[in-house]
């Protein structure tokens, strides 16, 4: 591969004439891509599938991607059935061998990165750069799940002996089937995450992509075929709640990966095993809050308050929705962080300028309008608080609402952050942590002894101090693991961290005595 400027979500303000350039290039690829018809992918082959449905643009709904074909429920039989026949040969094929393909693979998805991440703005309305970062995420989640196999050596340990004739290994093997739902806010990352976990683990895997997603992840199939991944290790079951419905409660799937929203998370947790226990990691939502002490530099809290809140629109679990500022600096902290949200560019996500481009679709737009009406009742606008066109809305920041607000509680997935002020960093600490959900929390402080009280009281999964680049968001495989605590993770383990392939594996105990 050639070397070329490396985009994560901590280098969004890159300016690099080259990547720009590419981008565009790539917008000219995806575009000729548009119009397809795409239908479940099972054993290497495309099926007719049943009911179709339009994917269309959040920025210009009148520009058609694609047309679906649903999976029908005979497809999620055959693609379960598939995978089913596949895994044992796919188990038995050297972990070096499963680490080629799948190497392979990553550097083929960094490789067309720029149409790639161009149709993910398309798709799901992502701004250039942060889908850059959603793709080039895709092949480093898959790389650093290869060298995790690679470094505990296929997850082969010799145990201690009770005598000279016998000796007992430890071995990590694979389970069988193993289902992943992906959602439609990281429509590569969350598929290519779990997936290639499971993968490296010699698991085979049925995906079902989220619908505002189905052509992101039909491409990410298409990488993985190129690689070389045989026919009916990896299938792909494009549809709604339906789909997702019945390969849950398939019985030949032997785990399960689901990203989303807590309520569906816990329904899946508490209905997945029935006959007996089987893993399901649930990586749920986040009501994730900030906290700015007296001893912040404020422009650097606001700067990356504004970037976690507003970052493709709200639209991310570890999205800040609430921070919680020392009463000293309160006003000039909310004056700061209003300038921020006026200042930000919303529109076409795939202009070179745009950092924030449209919500996913009318029901979003809903969703912020409601907001915005509960606060003109019950709180203030300090910034933003109006629909500019279609699905395209203003970052908004508020404060005056209670601090038992639903506002406060509720996972809203749009560009809104409320502010309130406390008297103490005990009291922050308290209502940060007054919440269900735990998944990622931020801190600006330049006391080390603040510091050093937030780490040890927090409750998150994922805890940035001083972070210009994102006060809540902005995890990278290898750097920040990335899982939640609470209601926001069901495994304790994160993704992109050390203990997150064994999730896909179970131990066997292996003595053999020597005559």
């Amino acid at each position: 591969m050639t070397e070329k400027f490396r985009v994560t979500y901590a280098t969004l303000t890159a300016d690099n004439e080259d990547l720009h350039a590419a981008y565009d290039k790539g917008l000219d690829e995806a575009r000729s891509w548009l119009g397809a018809t795409l239908t479940p992918t099972i054993d290497g082959v495309a099926r007719p599938g049943g009911d179709a449905f339009e994917v269309t643009s959040p920025g210009d709904p009148s520009l058609l991607l694609c047309t679906v074909k649903s999976a029908a429920a005979a497809d999620v039989d055959d693609a379960v059935a598939a995978a089913k026949r596949a895994a044992t040969s796919w188990a038995a094929t050297p972990w070096q061998q499963r680490i080629s393909v799948l190497r392979k693979a990553a550097d083929l998805i960094s490789e067309r990165s720029n149409e790639l991440a161009a149709l993910m703005s398309l798709e799901v309305g992502k701004n250039r750069l942060e889908a850059l970062g959603d793709v080039e995420e895709s092949a480093d989640l898959i790389r650093y799940y290869c060298r995790q196999v690679e470094d505990n050596n296929g997850f082969v340990r010799p145990m201690e002996q009770l005598s000279d004739a016998e000796q007992t290994t430890s071995v990590l093997r694979p389970y069988g089937v193993w289902g992943v739902i992906s959602p439609f806010n990281f429509p590569m990352a969350l598929a290519a995450g779990p997936a290639g976990g499971a993968l490296v683990a010699g698991n085979t895997v049925v995906l079902k992509p989220s619908p505002q997603g189905s052509f992101t992840a039909a491409k990410l199939a298409e990488c993985l075929g190129d690689a070389g991944l045989p026919a009916g290790v990896f299938n792909v079951l494009p549809g709604g709640d339906v789909v997702g419905g019945l390969l849950v409660a398939h019985p030949d799937v032997a785990g399960l990966t689901f990203t989303g929203s807590y309520q569906v998370g816990m329904s899946i947790y508490r209905s997945f095993a029935t006959s007996y226990p089987k893993p399901v990691v649930c990586e749920m939502g986040g009501k994730n809050a900030a906290i700015v002490s007296a001893q912040a530099d404020l422009d650097l809290a606001a700067a990356g308050i504004a970037r976690s809140a507003f970052g493709f629109s709200g639209q991310k679990c570890s999205a800040c929705s609430r921070v919680y500022v020392q009463r000293e600096v309160f006003e000039p902290f909310v004056a700061a962080l209003a300038e921020k949200a006026k200042s930000v560019v919303v529109g076409d996500p795939t202009a070179r300028d745009t950092f924030v481009g449209p919500v996913i679709d009318p029901a979003a737009v809903q969703r912020f309008l409601a907001a915005v009406a509960h606060t003109r009742e019950h709180g203030q606008i300090v910034a933003g608080g109006n629909v500019i066109d279609g699905n395209y809305v203003q970052p908004t920041v508020v404060t005056g609402l209670p601090a038992d607000d639903r506002l406060l509680r509720d996972e809203l997935f749009v560009p809104f952050v409320a502010v309130v002020p406390v008297d103490s960093l005990d009291e922050a600490l308290t209502l940060a942590n007054d919440t269900d959900l735990g998944l990622t929390a931020g801190f600006f402080s330049a006391d080390d002894a603040e510091v050093d009280q937030f780490l040890d009281r927090i409750e998150a999964g994922v805890v940035y101090v001083n972070r210009a680049a994102g006060a809540t968001t902005g995890a990278w495989p290898g750097v920040q693991p990335f899982g939640g605590w609470k209601g926001s993770g069901t495994s304790g383990k994160a993704g992109g961290g050390l203990y997150y392939v064994q999730q896909f594996l179970r131990e066997q105990s292996r003595t053999v005595v020597t005559r």
